[in-house]
């Protein structure tokens, strides 16, 4: 009886459809291909059990549904975090995890700098005045950009991106990560300092920095009232290092002027057919927010799909993908060759 063929399952087939590239990129490799949405930890176990692979983009695998997963030699991430992927478990497993961690570094850099302008600029304000036929003077906290404290939490990729676009701009940058050294600050142009002086001295804090158990719910009530007064917050990270309800109150408040806002913690914007907006930051004036939508760029899309299929087409022909999150596997099918870069 013939061998049956690797089983390939392409989760997030709904919200993220299977594209034309990346279809070409899986066939350079026999497979068969099964695409699914999973929307529940049930659906998915019940078809990842017996795959070779799977392909993820916003779902959840949880521990439990990674350890029936026998089969599986590689979990390929379409993006960059893994906060969703029970990477310990894929581990312990021996399941490669992969992902792509500068598929969409110029586009998120972009993402933060365009919120951070509209709320500098007061956009949703004026656009809402031109729209009542007005031209409103006098608006407060409108400041030169060069007079301006930009603090960036997470100085990795896409933190040093935005620190360029920032300098261009005149603004003296401040920046706190645990790997950050005097050579690569001095070289970008900016400051290091800890976390509290950075959220005490911020005129514009900037989240960039990836999600993990020790930095979950990092700012919360007590770290948000550190900040100035007329401070704004831009996070398009991950909306769980932010205490949401906290920061909710913040901004009713006034212990901070204003949020600009791509990702959320208590907000589904993936969900496949649209999220409700009774979420309590929707009744508020003082918040930009946008639909986790900083990566999107036509060729950002195309880099996360093709990468993503690179990764499994590597991993079944028995090479490491480019990319890979935890270095430290003994993969399940035994050694791989070295074809990309282990890291």
């Amino acid at each position: 009886m013939p061998e049956q063929l690797p089983l390939v399952v392409r989760l997030n087939a709904q919200t993220f459809p299977v594209s034309g590239d990346e279809r070409a990129a899986l066939a350079r490799a026999p497979m068969r291909l099964v695409e699914l949405e999973g929307s529940s930890d049930e659906e998915i176990a019940s078809a990842v059990r017996d795959a070779d692979a799977v392909m993820i983009v916003s779902a959840y695998l949880r521990a439990p549904v990674i350890a029936q997963m026998t089969r599986c030699r590689l979990i390929s991430r379409l993006g960059t975090g893994v906060d969703k992927i029970a990477v310990e478990e894929a581990t312990r497993q021996g399941i490669v995890v992969s992902n792509l961690p500068d598929f969409c570094t110029e586009e998120v850099a972009d993402h933060t700098l365009a919120l951070l302008l509209a709320a500098a600029r007061q956009l949703p304000r004026y656009e809402a005045a031109m729209r009542r036929g007005q031209q409103p003077r006098a608006v407060p906290h409108i400041h030169r950009l060069a007079t301006q404290t930009l603090g960036l939490v997470g100085f990795g990729r896409i933190g040093r991106a935005v620190a360029r676009r920032a300098r261009g701009f005149g603004m003296r940058v401040l920046a706190t990560d645990p790997v950050l050294t005097p050579e690569v600050a001095a070289e970008y142009g900016v400051e290091a300092g800890d976390l509290d002086r950075v959220l005490a001295e911020a005129d514009y804090l900037a989240l960039l920095c990836p999600l993990t158990e020790r930095n979950r719910g990092m700012l919360g009530l007590a770290e948000l009232r550190r900040m100035k007064p007329s401070a704004v917050l831009v996070n398009t990270a991950r909306g769980e290092l932010v205490n949401e309800a906290d920061l909710v109150q913040a901004l009713r408040e006034g212990v901070i002027r204003y949020a600009a806002l791509d990702v959320y913690g208590g907000i589904n914007v993936f969900a496949p057919d649209g999220f409700p907006t009774d979420h309590p930051l929707f009744a508020l004036d003082n918040v930009l927010m946008t639909p986790h939508a900083a990566a999107y760029s036509d060729e950002s899309m195309v880099a996360a799909r093709v990468g993503g299929a690179q990764a499994v087409v590597d991993v079944l022909g028995g090479r490491w993908p480019e990319h890979v999150v935890n270095p430290e596997v003994e993969p399940r099918m035994g050694r791989l060759q070295a074809s990309g870069v282990r890291r």
